[in-house]
C-alpha cells in the first residue's frame, strides 16, 4: 500500500505570501490515547486542576466592558469569575465570591456598577476588589477581620481585544503564550470588533468532543454534505509549541471530491454577491469562483481604502481557523470574527457548554459585510450601540444555531455514547486531524502522563 504524503493533501491557499507560510513540522507521534479522557470523572478532575486551573482562558472580549465599572461574568466549570474594566481603565479580574460567607456577588451576565455589594450581607468592595464596607462592623472581633478580606483576583491580560484569564498567578505572560500566532491574528483589527451576536447551548458530550469536531474538516462530507458544493476540505494545517494550531478552511469553492466543478450553485452564488460579483453575469465555472473572489474584495478594498493590501489571497476567501490551547478556537475573516469556547460542566464529564460569538466591526463602505455565510439575519444590530443578550439552550432543547451547528450537536451527543463503550478503544487519527494529536499531545504533557 502507498503511503501517502500529508503534503499530497495540501491544496494551495492563495498566491505565495508571508501569512500562508508553513509552520515548521511538529511530529506528535502515532499512538493511541484511551478513551477514558471523554468520559472518567477522575480523569476529568484532574484535568480541571493541571489543564483549567493552569492554563490561560479566554473570558470574553473587552470591548464588552468599555467603561470604568462595566463588568461581565466568565463561568467556567466549577468556577465563575467577575471581569470589570478598573477606574484606571486597567480591566481586572476576580473570583465570584463574597470572602465572609462565600456568596456569589453578581448574577447577571453584565452590568455596570460602582461597587460590589454581596446580596446575602451587604458587604462592599471596589472595582480593585478591596473590601470598603463590613456590614455591622462592630460586632466582630477585630482579630476576625484582621484576616484577608478582599476579594481573591486572577491573572488578567488582554492580547488582539480579548480578554483572558488565569488561575495560575505563576503561568507565563499572555502574550508570551500566544507568541507563535500574535502577529497573525492582529492583521484582523479584533480589537476594533464587537458582539453581534452571542449563544450558548448545552451539549450532551466531553468538551474535548467538541474541541475535536471543530479542529477538523474531515467530517464534512458525512455530516455536512451540503457544505461539500462550496467549501474544500484539503488544506493546510500549522502546529506550534503550547497546543496552538490553525486551519486554512477554502471557501467559495467545492470540495475536490465533490463531482460538480462546474455548477455556480447556490452556495457559491451567495458568496459571489458578498463580494460584489453578480452571479447572472459571472462567466467562469465553480472551481474558479474561490479566485474570482479573492479578486474581487482586493478591487473593493483598493476602490474603498480597506487596507486589505495586509490580508492574503486565501484570507479574502477563507475561514482561518486558530486553535487556542485548552478550549478557544478563533475562526478569522477581514470583516468578522467567530468565537468558539468549548466549556466544561461543573461535575459531569459527558456534557459541556458551547458558547459561540460573532464580532463585527461595521465600515462605512458599499457593499461591506460580515460573511453571508455566518448567518447575520436583517434583524441583527451591527451598529455595536446595543450589546446583544446571550441566548442559552439547555440540554436537549433545539440550538437554533444554523444547520451546520445543528448537525454537530445532534451527533456529539452519539460519539459520546459511543466513546464510553467497552468497544472504543481510542482514537486514531488521520494527518487531516492532525490538530486533534497536537492538542490531546498538549493535554497529556500538561497532565504529567507521559506517553500514551
Amino acid at each position: 500500500m502507498m503511503k501517502l504524503d500529508f503534503e499530497d493533501w495540501n491544496i494551495h491557499v492563495g498566491t505565495p505570501h508571508p501569512f500562508n507560510k508553513r509552520a515548521p513540522k511538529i511530529d506528535n507521534g502515532t499512538d493511541r490515547p484511551s478513551p477514558a479522557r471523554y468520559h472518567d470523572d477522575e480523569f476529568a478532575h484532574e484535568e480541571w486542576e493541571k489543564v483549567f486551573a493552569r492554563s490561560w482562558l479566554l473570558a470574553g472580549p473587552a470591548s464588552d466592558i468599555p467603561e470604568p465599572g462595566d463588568f461581565f461574568k466568565f463561568d467556567i466549570g466549577p468556577e465563575s469569575f467577575i471581569v470589570v474594566r478598573g477606574e484606571d481603565g486597567a480591566i481586572k479580574a476576580h473570583y465570584n465570591v463574597c470572602p465572609h460567607r462565600g456568596s456569589q456577588l453578581v448574577e447577571s451576565d453584565f452590568g455596570t456598577v460602582e461597587q460590589f455589594t454581596c446580596p446575602f450581607h451587604s458587604w462592599q468592595f471596589d472595582l480593585e476588589g478591596h473590601n470598603t464596607k463590613v456590614t455591622d462592623e462592630e460586632t466582630f472581633r477585630p482579630e476576625v477581620l484582621c484576616h484577608d478580606r478582599n476579594l481573591t483576583s486572577v491573572r488578567c491580560e488582554v492580547a488582539v481585544g480579548l480578554v483572558f484569564i488565569s488561575m495560575d498567578e505563576n503561568i507565563k505572560p499572555l502574550k508570551e503564550f500566544l507568541a507563535p500566532i500574535l502577529p497573525q491574528l492582529e492583521l484582523y483589527d479584533i480589537d476594533k470588533m464587537y458582539v453581534v451576536q452571542h449563544r450558548k447551548s448545552d451539549w450532551g458530550a466531553n468538551w474535548k468532543g467538541g474541541v475535536d469536531a471543530f479542529a477538523e474538516i474531515y467530517h464534512l462530507h458525512a455530516v455536512h454534505p451540503q457544505t461539500q458544493c462550496l467549501m474544500d476540505d484539503r488544506t493546510q494545517i500549522d502546529l506550534w509549541e503550547g497546543g496552538l494550531s490553525r486551519q486554512f478552511v477554502p471557501f467559495a469553492q467545492p470540495a475536490e471530491r465533490y463531482p460538480d466543478q462546474e455548477t455556480v450553485n447556490p452556495g457559491i452564488q451567495l458568496m459571489l454577491r458578498d463580494a460584489g460579483i453578480d452571479p447572472e453575469t459571472y462567466q467562469g465555472t465553480a472551481a474558479e469562483t474561490r479566485a474570482a473572489v479573492q479578486q474581487a474584495k482586493r478591487k473593493r478594498s483598493d476602490d474603498l481604502d480597506l487596507g486589505y493590501e495586509k490580508f492574503s489571497d486565501s484570507q479574502l476567501s477563507d475561514s482561518v481557523v486558530y486553535s487556542i490551547f485548552p478550549n478557544t478556537q478563533i475562526g478569522c475573516h477581514p470583516e468578522a470574527i467567530f468565537l468558539h469556547r468549548f466549556l466544561p460542566h461543573e461535575s459531569d464529564p459527558n456534557q459541556f457548554t458551547y458558547d459561540t460569538c460573532i464580532l463585527y466591526r461595521d465600515v462605512d463602505a458599499p457593499g461591506y459585510s460580515a460573511p453571508a455565510w455566518m448567518g447575520l439575519g436583517p434583524e441583527t444590530d451591527l451598529s455595536g450601540e446595543t450589546r446583544p443578550e446571550i441566548v442559552h439552550t439547555g440540554l436537549g432543547e433545539p440550538p437554533g444555531l444554523g444547520e451546520v451547528l445543528d448537525q454537530d450537536s445532534d451527533l456529539l451527543p452519539i460519539v459520546q455514547k459511543g466513546a464510553r463503550s467497552r468497544g472504543f478503544r481510542g482514537p486514531l487519527w488521520s494527518e487531516q486531524e492532525g490538530r486533534l494529536r497536537h492538542f490531546h499531545g498538549e493535554l497529556d504533557r500538561m497532565m504529567n502522563r507521559g506517553e500514551w
